[in-house]
């Protein structure tokens, strides 16, 4: 099951070592099987506040994902970002080929209280 890591970036002033990261990045998540998906493009707003940037890698299971993180590869360059650029990062399981929601609204429905 695909699983994606997703960067909700804030306050992104430029500056060297963030450019150094930029180029960097997708040699420490390639080996894993990882891709970008979205990285710092425009977005549109629909609901809510998102102020900053949005950067999306998908890799083949929460596995690679996990051992991209951890990689001494990753870590090395992680500062560069993180000395520079405030935000959230997570790493969230995407559903399966042919998924179906339904099963998720009848389980909703069970917890309900009885009426």
């Amino acid at each position: 099951m695909p699983a994606y890591v997703i960067a909700h970036l804030q306050d992104a002033a430029p500056h060297p070592e963030v450019a150094d990261y930029i180029e960097r990045l997708p040699t420490t998540f390639e080996p894993y099987g990882g891709r970008y998906l979205v990285h710092v493009t425009q977005h549109e707003v629909l609901e809510g506040r998102w102020p900053g940037s949005v950067v999306m890698i998908g890799f083949p299971g929460a596995a690679e994902a996990r051992a991209w993180w951890d990689s001494p590869a990753y870590r090395e360059i992680a500062p560069l970002r993180s000395r520079h650029i405030e935000g959230d990062i997570i790493l969230v399981d995407g559903v399966p080929e042919g998924y179906d929601p339904s099963a998720t609204a009848r389980a909703m429905r069970e917890a309900l209280p009885a009426e």
